[in-house]
């Protein structure tokens, strides 16, 4: 699903931001030392968890005493390389997805994937790849946005669902709302089925938490849907996640990576690493919540948060 939001267009936009941030065009190699520069570029993928990151981001290091622009590169493509050259400094990841990202750049598309549902291995792959190109990997926090999926709550109450083992043991018969993608995957449907005996009897090919998708599970078309665990709209739908109790799903963490001589130093870890101690993957669903249903700025919602939690003077 990430991958697929992060593709959309190669269109490069400059947000608002307390100075105005350089073009891509314009940037030649970044040979200062680590961690010396005083105005930094936040990256954003393009869609609104990756805006709010990119925002929380931008305000702790502000804060900080950093002068701070937000670009948005909503292609992986092109903004990779832009962090690797420093046209942008620092920009919000998920751990698993980027490392199998830069192990297919670095090793070709059919490299064994590194990724993985544990967390220090897919840490440990990905700064291994990372470290070559100039970046690093600071820690990751409790926040994740991983695949995840979910059933109708009245269906979870009638046969006491609470765990996909709970729904593998019921012996129920499973139509799937998801990509197409998913009869091949391994975490969707043959996942489902090994790791936890789902019984799979269709997938139904309405997308990746979709509207559509959603609603089938509502009205019992299909039984359950696959989405994401930042999802902010699942109780619109009246459905309920069932948790991921044996790790099907990869340690999708949220990770900011950042351009070693540019933002390397000791200042930004510590500024952004301030997220670590109370950004959760809930917190991320209910910002999401704020800006796609109750239409709030990704800037105002973010420094409502950082507010909240004692971050911001």
């Amino acid at each position: 699903m990430r991958r697929a939001r992060a593709a959309t267009a190669a269109l490069l936009l400059l947000l608002t931001g307390c100075s105005t941030g350089p073009s891509l065009e314009n940037q030649g190699a970044v040979t200062a030392p680590p961690g010396d520069s005083h105005h930094l570029t936040v990256g954003s993928a393009g869609f609104t968890e990756s805006d709010l990151l990119a925002q929380l981001y931008s305000q702790l290091l502000e804060q900080a005493g950093y002068r701070t622009s937000l670009l948005t590169v909503a292609n992986r493509e092109l903004y990779e390389p832009a962090l690797e050259s420093g046209q942008i400094d620092v920009v919000p990841e998920y751990a698993a997805t980027f490392a199998d990202w830069l192990n297919a750049k670095t090793h070709g598309a059919d490299a064994e994937p590194v990724g993985s549902p544990d967390l220090n291995a897919t840490m440990k792959a990905l700064r291994r790849l990372a470290t070559p190109r100039g970046l690093t990997v600071l820690d990751p926090g409790r926040a994740v946005d991983q695949n995840a999926f979910a059933v109708s709550a009245s269906y979870a109450r009638e046969h006491g669902l609470k765990t996909l083992s709970d729904l593998g043991a019921s012996g129920l018969r499973v139509r799937l709302a998801a990509g197409d993608e998913c009869v091949q995957r391994p975490y969707c449907e043959p996942g489902l089925k090994k790791t936890y005996g789902i019984d799979i009897t269709a997938v139904d090919p309405k997308g990746v938490g979709t509207t559509q998708a959603k609603r089938a599970v509502q009205s019992g078309q299909d039984q359950m849907v696959l989405t994401t665990t930042t999802d902010a709209t699942l109780s619109d739908f009246g459905l309920v996640l069932l948790t991921d109790d044996k790790h099907l799903q990869n340690a999708d963490y949220v990770v900011p990576v950042v351009n070693r001589s540019r933002a390397g130093g000791a200042g930004v870890t510590k500024a952004l690493g301030k997220l670590n101690a109370v950004l959760t993957t809930a917190d991320l669903a209910s910002m999401n919540q704020q800006v796609d249903s109750w239409r709030r700025l990704a800037e105002d919602v973010a420094r409502t948060y950082l507010e909240d939690k004692g971050l911001l003077r």
